[in-house]
């Protein structure tokens, strides 16, 4: 890596810059509406629940990588406490300099300080590049992910 990156919680004032990583692919793209504000009431929402946590990755002050990562304890693995990632974005000017592999590192070390028992994450099908990034990285796609999508969103 080549620069040092800061991971931090994220803020309302990150919400554009977030917003621009979400859309910047084929799939964000279509699905992303930048400077929508809905994206503000759902900030209140994850920053509100201490068992969601939006971060962001900056570099020489700029937000340069985000994701989600979600607490859940449930009953099965005796009571375990799961870590979810989800959207995890590095800015495309800044892909390729290990940034991506911090992230992850960064989660997997949140979710043990938590106690968590496990990691998981989901990824769109159509993303093998993606795919690849996290079997190095020691994840298993040992299940298979369903999605019913509901309403307009």
């Amino acid at each position: 890596m080549t620069q040092e990156h800061l991971i931090r919680r994220a803020t309302a004032a990150d919400i554009p810059a977030i917003v621009a990583m979400l859309a910047d692919d084929p799939l964000g793209a279509a699905r992303e509406r930048p400077g929508d504000p809905r994206y503000l009431d759902a900030f209140a929402a994850i920053d509100s629940d201490p068992n969601q946590l939006l971060a962001v990755a900056e570099a020489n002050g700029e937000v340069v990588g985000t994701l989600q990562l979600t607490f859940t304890t449930g009953l099965s693995r005796l009571g375990a406490t799961r870590a979810t990632i989800e959207g995890v974005r590095v800015r495309s000017d800044q892909r390729g300099t290990g940034l991506g592999q911090r992230l992850i590192k960064w989660c997997v070390e949140q979710a043990g300080q938590r106690g968590c028992a496990i990691v998981q994450l989901t990824s769109d099908a159509t993303r093998s590049d993606a795919h690849r990034f996290y079997e190095r990285l020691g994840f298993v796609a040992s299940h298979v992910g369903m999605k019913l999508k509901l309403g307009a969103s």
